[in-house]
Formats: C-alpha cells, sequence, structure tokens
C-alpha cells in the first residue's frame, strides 16, 4: 500500500454508556459518532479524514464494524436500539437491528444504506474478496449473510445458530467462517458457496470446537493458518481472575483448538498485525469496576503475543488507559491503535521486537470509543 491510498482506521464513539465509580448509567441518545482516520500516510499519527453522526454501541465486542480491503466501503451495526423507561425516568437499551453502510470512496465518507440485520447485532466481518459480510446477531441467535456489491449491501440470508454469538469472522479463502457462541463457550464453523446467483451459508454444530469459558471475540491470521479466540472468562469481562486466548489450528482437517495462552483479567478486543508476526489483546483488568473491587485496577493493558507458525507465546505488555477496547495494528505493522474508553482517547503504541512501548500519542475524540477496526481481518 503506497502512501496515496488510504488505510481507514474506523472508530465508534458510544456516548450514551458511562460509569461512576464502577456504576453503570445510561444517558441520552443523540451524540454517539464514527470517527474515520487514515493511518497510512504518518501510521504514528493516523489523520482525521471524517466524523459522522451515527449511533452505534459499547455493548458487545469492539469488532462490530469493518473496512472492505478496497477501502471503499465499511459497515458498523448499531446493537442496540436506546428507549425511554416507562416511567420517563431516565433510558434503558434493548437489542436492535440497524447495520449502517459507509462510502469511503466519496469526499468526505458518507452513509449511503441502513439495514435491518437480526436482533442484536454484534461483531461483523467481510471477507477478502469484498463480496460478502457476516453478522453475528447475539439476541437473534443467527448469522445474517450480507451480499456485497457497487458499494452497496442487500440482506441475503440468515443462519439460525440456535444460541446467542457475539463475533464471527471469514477463513482466509472464505469458504468457511468461525463465529463466537459465548453462552455454550464453543466455536462453530460456517460453510460458505457463493457460486451460485444467491451465497449459501451452512452450519452444522456437531463440527463446533470447544474453546475457554466465555469466548467473546476472534480474528483469524493473515496467512489464514490459525485464529485466536479470546476467552473472556466472565460474562461480566473483569471478575479478578487470569484468562485466555485459545489458539485454534485452522490447517487441520478437521480445525482443532491447539493451545491456551494465558492473559491477564477481562480480554476484550484483539487484533493480528498485517505482516503475522504479532497479536495485540486489549485487558480490562477492572478499570471500569468500583474502586472498592479488590480486582480494581485505574488502568488497562495490552497484552501482546509473538506467533510463529502454530505457535503462540506472550512477547510483553504495557499499561495504557482505563477501559481498553478496541485495538488495530497500523498497515506497516509497526504502531498498534488502543481506543480507552474512559479517558475518550486513541493511544499510539509502537510494535517492536522488544514489545510494545508508548510513543505518547493520545488522539483526543469527539467522544469514548467503544469500537475500532482498520482492515476487516
Amino acid at each position: 500500500m503506497n502512501a496515496r491510498t488510504p488505510h481507514f482506521l474506523l472508530v465508534g464513539n458510544d456516548e450514551k454508556v458511562t460509569w461512576d465509580d464502577g456504576q453503570i448509567r445510561f444517558l441520552a441518545p443523540g451524540r454517539d459518532t464514527l470517527s474515520i482516520f487514515d493511518a497510512n500516510a504518518d501510521p504514528a499519527a493516523p489523520a482525521l479524514v471524517a466524523t459522522l453522526a451515527l449511533p452505534n454501541s459499547l455493548f458487545g465486542p469492539p469488532v462490530n464494524l469493518a473496512v472492505a480491503p478496497d477501502q471503499r466501503l465499511a459497515l458498523i451495526a448499531d446493537s442496540m436500539e436506546w428507549l425511554p423507561h416507562a416511567d420517563g425516568n431516565g433510558w434503558q437499551p434493548a437489542p436492535g437491528r440497524d447495520v449502517h453502510v459507509i462510502d469511503l470512496a466519496v469526499t468526505p465518507p458518507a452513509v449511503v444504506q441502513t439495514l435491518q440485520a437480526g436482533l442484536q447485532p454484534s461483531g461483523l466481518s467481510i471477507n477478502r474478496a469484498g463480496t460478502l459480510a457476516l453478522v453475528a446477531n447475539k439476541a437473534g441467535r443467527s448469522v445474517s449473510v450480507l451480499r456485497l456489491a457497487g458499494g452497496r449491501a442487500d440482506v441475503c440470508g440468515e443462519v439460525d445458530m440456535g444460541t446467542a454469538v457475539v463475533a464471527v469472522s471469514f477463513a482466509a479463502d472464505g469458504r468457511r467462517a468461525f463465529v463466537v457462541k459465548t453462552d455454550t463457550h464453543r466455536l462453530g464453523v460456517l460453510h460458505i458457496d457463493e457460486s451460485g446467483p444467491t451465497p449459501r451459508v451452512s452450519h452444522d454444530p456437531s463440527e463446533d470446537l470447544t474453546t475457554g469459558l466465555v469466548p467473546f471475540n476472534l480474528v483469524v491470521s493473515p496467512d489464514g493458518a490459525l485464529a485466536l479466540v479470546v476467552d473472556m472468562g466472565s460474562a461480566t469481562a473483569s471478575d479478578g481472575h487470569a484468562d485466555s486466548v485459545s489458539v485454534v489450528d485452522l490447517s487441520s482437517t478437521p480445525p482443532r483448538v491447539v493451545d491456551r495462552v494465558m492473559v491477564e483479567d477481562g480480554p476484550e478486543g484483539i487484533a493480528i498485525s498485517p505482516d503475522g508476526r504479532y497479536a495485540a489483546v486489549a485487558i480490562v483488568q477492572g478499570s471500569n469496576n468500583p474502586s472498592s473491587a479488590w480486582f480494581h485496577h485505574p488502568r488497562g493493558q495490552i497484552v501482546l503475543l509473538r506467533i510463529d507458525g502454530l505457535r503462540v507465546t506472550r512477547a510483553g505488555a504495557i499499561e495504557v488507559g482505563a477501559l481498553p477496547e478496541g485495538v488495530a495494528f497500523s498497515p506497516d505493522s509497526r504502531f498498534l491503535y488502543v481506543g480507552n474508553f474512559l479517558d475518550a482517547s486513541m493511544q499510539v503504541l509502537a510494535v517492536g521486537d522488544n514489545g510494545l512501548s508508548d510513543t505518547g500519542t493520545r488522539v483526543a475524540l469527539p467522544g469514548h470509543p467503544a469500537s475500532m477496526r482498520g482492515q476487516s481481518y
């Protein structure tokens, strides 16, 4: 990718949710935004391209948005509707259905469609051909299938998963995808056939893989050899106990979990560098819990994992801001961007052979970063 070609970095800012010393509060809607950066011209300091007034959600993993490989289209799911309490006092969330389509080829980028997916659209993924997207619907217990063409999207199918699903990622060849079944601690395998007029996506529960407890997010390596699954350990994210990342061998038939790497309390965000050498895991470690909680920590953490074939090992860790959610690598793999939700900032870390270091760069955001994504894998 040359300096003239943008590499878009999306940050969804949710202004409806906050915490007051560990007590979650729901605020009035209407102030959410999507920040669109170009991370290619200067990866150490991404340039803001546009800010769109667009509702989005902290609920679910921080991968409810994606950029197509050709950098011309983006999708962002709004997982929750925001409704007034029946007594008129305050607000409450309820599962929504909206998925917004953003044209990145125009200046400035603009929302061109809003689609209705299954109930509570959460993590989503775009295949590497840019022809298909999948959306994991948590409350709908399904995966929506979206066909992409001509800068537009249409819903062309829905796969019943039988249980809550929160994240999904395509295999490198686009003929399979993997979906996180958070309540049953499984990773489902989807089979994809695009040979006909309508894409066909199927799922056989007998092929499910067993992950660690409460899987919440996943990513597939650029070479397609492995997947990393975030095992959050608790439905509340942080609970004070160590958690894990499951290593899945995708090159074997059938795919299988071959290792688990221990990480600290409350992993959520995960990304793999474009060169395939590293993965970064965002660790909440109680930073949004009450200060009186025994597992509270005022800051979050990023754990860096080194990837060597199917061998995944810890390569270092660094403290970051409070409640880190989304993470994304720069297109040259030399920098890592971290969305610190409670600090309302994007932090830039340097990635090197000796691990992670803080560049000192903090990019102020117009809201609290609930999600972050560069390329769609």
